[in-house]
């Protein structure tokens, strides 16, 4: 390179960059004289200001290549797109060519700290892995024709379009659009995505499902209320416990001893604290000396992570041929009195009566074959096997039996879809009221809150179990009556008048979006999805072959299975098995394991790799040949997960036209704090080879593993080459191998 050429490359290279965005916003509809339009645009304004282009300095093409090779994914366009391949009149649609990754980004960092709270519709029950409402509302808003109606907080825009999701999960891609217009298919081989976006998509009015609850919650109380009196420590006023803490009974050779998380009940907003005294168990405050005896009948209470004994310095043992639920003592009660407030107090000999009455009628309590009940392997219950647990059941106290045995007694004698809403508020509820809660008291910044179930993706257990008062008339955590105000209540309100946040600096604003609503008409048949709008079809059963015409979808948008990182065909046994019962008709409840796209019993990717095959090659039978994309988000650090992701839609024949890069989780979320965890979803927009689109894609030198953006974005640049290079599987694998290595 001549020294004229270096400092004409040197020194105008910031003019160029200074004059590339503008340029960039002249070009308002994707062509395929997009790329010559712009080179156009850019040469002009350079004209302005060169007066000399040395015969060997790079080409005006080169520098905007490499202007947009070293930009965020964010301000990129389909710049690389090789013109001669599109079909005449383009063929395009937006989100090929462009995404808004800065707002979707502001956007998705304030909702997945509390996703929750922004799309309550969506979380009548519990699933696993749910992305953010907001990423898929802007993928949507990118699919939409009219450019007036694709700005975020627009109402309406697909119309007339059918959008599936064949592994529907939570059901975020059918609600979000729902709201805007679309039809939409759902399926799931598990029946519990479908039972809930059933309930959460019907139009149920309000009134009828409060009047229901209300009947069904004080039929509940009438059966069972006694079992869950106690006194105020101070005036013996009687009161209902709100939760009751158990310690983990644990032996060595001195005998029996309580484990407990701490002994540190919770933390007052003086800075005083409530504890139990290790040796007698009583409950005392600061201030207060414990005047118990150094010896007593008490078996002495030690904190977690004690291995040893004191005493002895024999190892601590569990118990695993004791049932589970059996193998916690109970030593506090917590309740609430109307002139003395919480109290927390050693149990009673009424209170441990109310216990020892529920476990009286535990035998005679029919919930069908004990064979139902038991455990499979798998990768996440395999924990609770480990631990001598080889029945459901076990997992509940006798107490939360009955409220479940009551419940399915009562539910048959109401309306099909009220029973539906009902039957899911009561299946969630165990999340909060099963012996695997534990509790939050002694962190200073959650007094009482309860540990839930699987607030870590997977089976915790407890030292300090917590045994939760479903029935508690406050609406305190994970209480029936707090889950219908949350779940149902301000959910069906947020329904028919969904609101979006604005984001500016850093702040966010609450709006309501007139015009939109997140409900719509369940149709049985596809017929009934090509005229109207907010319709919605939903299949139970496997996405590999589904009974919809060819050529009839617009857009598949979903959230695929991230390869082994979470198994929710076995973590939801969980509920299944209760759903069963509390819905016996309304789901094919058994169904074959195989037939899902993450494994229950390896990691090796064989299941995974060809079950995901069969339902992308399903869904490129079923998209519209013209402008049928498929669209979904991924991430993960495995080799193996993007090598097994590669040979799906290198066999399914899916072309990648563009990624783009958007934070997706909270980085302080129990089951990812402290860990290498991705933060970021690479979306993938893909199109069956057969539509002539093509974008080369170079394959990155190295995967940068030290940032989650450049990680996902490297590894879906790589993704891109794979697909268009000619290479055999096990050489997938190798370059995978050395990339990620």
């Amino acid at each position: 390179m001549s020294a004229a050429t270096n400092r004409y490359h040197l020194t105008h290279r910031k003019t160029v960059y200074t004059l590339f965005q503008p340029a960039l916003k002249k070009i308002t509809t994707p062509t395929p004289g997009a790329l010559d339009e712009f080179i156009g645009v850019l040469q002009e304004k350079l004209d302005e200001k060169l007066n000399s282009h040395p015969p060997d300095a790079p080409t005006l093409a080169d520098i905007v290549t490499r202007q947009v090779r070293a930009m965020p994914v964010s301000y990129q366009l389909s710049l690389p797109f090789a013109s001669k391949t599109l079909p005449h009149g383009g063929g395009l649609v937006p989100i090929d060519t462009r995404f808004d990754t800065a707002f979707a980004n502001a956007i998705a960092e304030f909702e997945a700290y509390n996703k929750h709270l922004y799309r309550p519709n969506t979380y009548l029950h519990k699933w696993w892995a749910r992305r953010c409402g907001s990423t898929f509302r802007v993928i949507l808003k990118h699919l939409v024709e009219n450019a007036d109606q694709r700005d975020y907080y627009a109402p309406g825009g697909l119309e007339g379009k059918i959008i599936l999701d064949p592994m529907m999960g939570g059901g975020t891609t059918l609600h979000e659009a729902i709201r805007l217009g679309a039809n939409v298919i759902g399926a799931d081989i598990d029946p519990i995505p479908v039972l809930q976006a059933r309930a959460t998509l019907s139009d149920i009015p309000l009134s009828d499902l409060e009047a229901a609850f209300d009947e069904f919650y004080y039929a509940l109380r009438a059966e069972l209320d006694h079992f869950f009196y106690t006194a105020c420590p101070v005036c013996e006023r009687a009161t209902e416990v709100r939760f009751t803490l158990y310690g983990l009974r644990r032996t060595c050779e001195c005998g029996p001893s309580l484990f407990v998380d701490s002994t540190v009940l919770r933390y007052e907003s003086d800075g005083t604290m409530i504890r139990i005294c290790p040796r007698c168990h009583a409950i005392t405050r600061d201030g207060e000396t414990c005047r118990c005896p150094q010896g007593g009948n008490k078996p002495p209470l030690v904190e977690k992570g004690t291995k040893l004994c004191g005493t002895c310095g024999t190892a601590y043992r569990d118990d695993y041929e004791t049932s589970y639920y059996a193998r916690y003592v109970p030593l506090v009660i917590v309740g609430q009195c109307s002139q003395h407030g919480l109290f927390f107090a050693s149990p009673t000999r009424n209170d441990l009566a109310c216990i020892e009455r529920a476990d009286a009628r535990r035998a005679d309590l029919d919930f069908g074959p004990p064979c139902d009940f038991a455990i499979e392997p798998g990768p996440k219950s395999a924990d609770l096997i480990r631990r001598g647990i080889t029945s459901y059941l076990d997992l509940f106290s006798s107490r939360q039996l009955l409220y479940l045995r009551r419940a399915i007694d009562i539910l048959p004698a109401l309306d099909p879809l009220i029973r539906l809403n009902l039957a899911l508020l009561v299946s969630t509820s165990l999340e909060f009221n099963s012996m695997l809660c534990g509790y939050k008291g002694a962190d200073k910044r959650r007094p009482g809150a309860i540990r839930h179930t699987f607030s870590h993706h997977a089976y915790s257990f407890p030292y300090t179990a917590l045994e939760n008062n479903p029935l508690y008339p406050g609406k305190a955590s994970g209480t029936l009556q707090k889950l219908f105000h949350d779940r149902v209540r301000r959910a069906r309100r947020w329904a028919l008048q969904p609101r979006e946040r604005i984001v500016k600096g850093g702040v966010s604003r609450v709006v309501t979006l007139h015009g939109e609503v997140d409900v719509g008409t369940e149709v049985s048949q596809t017929a009934d999805l090509r005229s109207g709008s907010r319709r919605f079809l939903l299949i139970q059963g496997s996405s590999t072959s589904l009974n919809l015409d060819a050529d009839s979808i617009d857009y598949v948008v979903t959230d695929p299975p991230y390869f082994d990182s979470v198994q929710y065909s076995d973590l939801a046994a969980f509920f299944r098995v209760w759903l069963k019962r509390l819905l016996p008709t309304e789901a094919q409840w058994d169904y074959d394991y195989a037939e899902s796209a993450v494994d229950p019993h390896t990691n090796d990717g064989g299941q995974y790799t060809q079950v995901l095959t069969g339902i992308f090659a399903e869904c490129r039978r079923l998209l519209r040949k013209d402008r049928g994309r498929l669209i979904f988000t991924f991430h993960h650090w495995n080799p193996k997960g993007w090598a097994a992701l590669t040979l799906v839609l290198k066999r399914a024949c899916f072309v990648l036209l563009n990624r783009y890069v958007v934070h997706s989780e909270n980085p302080v979320s129990v089951h990812i704090a402290n860990l290498k965890a991705l933060t970021h979803d690479a979306i993938l927009v893909l199109a069956p080879v057969e539509t002539g689109l093509a974008r080369p894609w170079e394959l990155p030198s190295t995967i940068d593993k030290s940032d989650s953006f450049r990680f996902c974005e490297d590894c879906a640049t790589a993704l891109g080459w794979m697909l268009n290079a000619d290479l055999a599987d096990v050489e997938i694998e190798r370059r995978w191998g050395k990339l990620l290595s």
